[in-house]
């Protein structure tokens, strides 16, 4: 699935109310964006954004990133992707994964198990069930019994799959078209390429806070940091790329329930690596950068800040 580089932006902005935000998405391929991806927590679904969007701009391409393969079946997800699919013909990557402990459980009441089987399972499904066959069969994880969908788009979407350790990256290698990751760094690129291989495209969402004030950004980096850095999945993938011991005492505190010390223990150049801050021109630099080191789409995430206008940022991080 590589291609020529490309350069996305997040939806929707944080900023402002979703039906808002029709003029800025009109704009964005004529400042030289390509593509535009949602998020999914506790705000926006993943899919309804995307369904506006589609229809504002014909000259996007558009992916979840992530939509959960916990908290909706095979068979919503197949016709999630559908719908967008058909929306977006030929213009949609059907984006998947995990997700978290706390979103799956703690939040949907639905027991996080064997993920790497649950998310192998769930592409071979999708593939399937997208391209429009009937689907009877039994896998590793679930078992699906006749679905059929009404109408399977033409074409397919693509299909990624979020992927931090080799493991997951491997897999979306071997039966997705893309593997999706975030918080790392330009030079942490080369090895998370050397693991998904030549030919997997490769997306990760970059944050970005475009100010000047560099403690400001550090500020709102440290907080960031500590509410991803101290899940288990993105400890383990910074101990994979070599941050274990330096994100060591964030962790330990953290765990023992002191949040502002494990603020404090963040180092400023882990936040420096992690967190694209500073003048639009020098952050523009930094997200180039990435794509320098084998990264095929960075997907900009603009993080809202005192003094920092979103709709601005977008225009301002556009590719020149």
């Amino acid at each position: 699935m590589r291609s020529e580089p490309r350069w996305g932006i997040t939806l929707p902005l944080q900023s402002m109310p979703l039906a808002d935000q029709r003029e800025l998405v009109t704009e964005l391929a004529s400042l030289g964006y390509s593509d535009a991806w949602s998020a999914e927590m506790n705000g926006a679904d993943a899919f309804t954004p995307l369904a506006l969007a589609s229809q504002w701009a014909t000259d996007l391409r558009f992916g979840t990133a992530i939509a959960g393969i916990y908290n909706r079946g095979p068979a919503l997800l197949a016709m999630n992707g559908a719908t967008l699919a058909a929306l977006a013909p030929g213009r949609f990557v059907l984006g998947v994964g995990v997700s978290s402990r706390v979103i799956v459980e703690d939040w949907n009441g639905v027991p996080l198990a064997r993920p790497y089987q649950r998310a192998r399972d769930t592409l071979s499904f999708l593939r399937a069930a997208l391209a429009g066959g009937k689907v009877s069969a039994q896998y590793e994880t679930f078992t699906i019994s006749g679905f059929r969908l009404d109408r399977p788009p033409d074409p397919p979407p693509k299909l990624a799959l979020a992927a931090l350790r080799p493991g997951m990256l491997r897999l979306a290698a071997s039966h997705a078209d893309a593997a999706i990751t975030h918080w790392l760094s330009p030079t942490d690129v080369p090895a998370v390429r050397a693991v998904a291989g030549p030919d997997c495209e490769l997306i990760a969402r970059i944050f970005v806070c475009p100010t000047a004030d560099a403690d400001l950004a550090r500020q709102v980096g440290r907080r960031l940091i500590a509410a991803y850095l101290t899940v288990p999945a993105y400890a383990a993938f910074h101990e994979w790329l070599g941050r274990g011991e330096i994100l060591l005492p964030m962790r330990e505190a953290w765990a023992a329930g002191d949040r502002r010390g494990a603020l404090a223990a963040i180092p400023d150049e882990v936040v420096d690596d992690l967190l694209v801050h500073g003048h639009p021109d020098a952050c523009r630099e930094r997200v180039a950068a990435y794509r320098e080191a084998g990264l095929d789409t960075p997907v900009i995430a603009v993080i809202p800040a005192p003094g920092v206008d979103e709709v601005a940022a977008v225009r301002a991080l556009a590719p020149v």
